[in-house]
């Protein structure tokens, strides 16, 4: 971590704030961002305490391995990375300092970045230090690795199989780097709420961040995998949380997300812009598309290669396409939100 930066970039942000201030003044007691701070405040605190939870138990199994502890562990993972999931949208403010979001999930990962870093590590003599973590890049620094040393399958068959000494150490330096990133981020949300309260260039850039996340979550997170895009070939390895079959898990999670952090202020603006009838499809599109699960949630490999149950997969689908056409096409013209070229995707 590195706080000098973060406390410039936060203060930069504080003195642009009070420059602007008297030009562009909160919008009001009815101002969204006075609804979306809380939020998504609470996404982040939610996120704080499982991936603390995660480093505990991390400790806890490595110090006394025993199958109980690992299910525990496999599922402190799953629930830090579905808290994960559920503020991933919010892509700007302090997740960007320091990567923060790229050092919270590697993806994607088109050179399998992730094995390589995992393979050198876990082989090599070098003892596995918090600085050895800050040094490796974002590619050892978040849940992608963690998922890796827990649910890999070659590694699972190998002498370096958790809880052997190297991988053990890897795994708890990198649940502590998670958990620390995390209260950091939980802290520097909270330190932002006078700039993103009263500088209105914030209103546009939570709007943009919801309509980026359901862009990637059509095209990337479904889309590409389903064969759809590109060569059309299904292919689930290209997915996020392949290793441990949480895909359609973790989509179920972003879609929550919005729904809980983003949605009701949005809706709340439409109305206010004389918008009801599409707040109201908009609202009905959220729950048909979270209607495909748990039927949706299974493996993405089981969900590819069975025709029938790939059949559910086309129906969430275009239930989240329809969403994102409703959001990022109607809603953001009757906002007068422009679309922008977005880079969130690692493209």
């Amino acid at each position: 971590m590195v706080p000098i930066i973060r406390a410039f970039c936060v203060s930069a942000l504080a003195v642009a704030t009070s420059m602007s201030f008297a030009a562009a003044p909160m919008d009001g007691p009815e101002s969204a961002r006075a609804g979306w701070h809380p939020s998504i405040q609470s996404g982040y605190d939610l996120l704080a305490e499982r991936t603390g939870q995660l480093a505990d138990q991390a400790s806890s199994y490595c110090t006394t391995p025993n199958e109980a502890g690992r299910e525990q562990l496999e599922q402190h993972w799953l629930d830090a990375f579905l808290a994960w999931q559920q503020v991933r949208f919010v892509d700007f403010g302090p997740v960007e300092n320091n990567n923060l979001a790229w050092q919270f999930q590697f993806w994607p990962d088109p050179k399998n970045l992730v094995a390589r870093k995992a393979g050198y590590l876990t082989k090599s003599d070098q003892p596995i230090t918090a600085e050895l973590i800050e040094q490796s890049g974002v590619a050892v620094q978040g849940f992608p690795m963690l998922e890796y040393l827990l649910f890999d399958e070659a590694l699972a068959s190998s002498e370096r199989a958790l809880p052997a000494e190297h991988s053990c150490a890897l795994l708890t330096r990198v649940t502590t780097h998670l958990a620390s990133n995390s209260e950091q981020l939980r802290t520097d949300w909270h330190n932002f709420k006078p700039p993103y309260l009263n500088t209105v260039a914030y209103h546009t850039a939570t709007i943009k961040a919801a309509m980026a996340t359901l862009e990637i979550l059509e095209e990337r997170r479904l889309a590409k995998p389903m064969g759809l895009r590109g060569n059309g070939k299904r292919n689930p390895y290209i997915t996020d949380a392949w290793r441990s079959g949480a895909t359609l898990l973790s989509v179920e999670a972003t879609l929550r997300g919005l729904q809980q952090h983003f949605l009701p202020e949005f809706l709340s603006l439409l109305k206010r812009n004389g918008e009801s009838a599409l707040a109201d499809r908009i609202l009905q599109q959220f729950n048909e598309a979270l209607d495909n699960f748990p039927a949706a949630d299974q493996p993405m490999i089981t969900l590819l290669s069975d025709d029938t149950a790939f059949r559910t997969l086309q129906g969430l689908y275009v239930d989240v396409s329809q969403l994102a056409t409703l959001v990022n096409d109607q809603a953001a013209v009757a906002l007068g939100i422009v679309r922008g070229f977005n880079s969130s995707d690692g493209d």
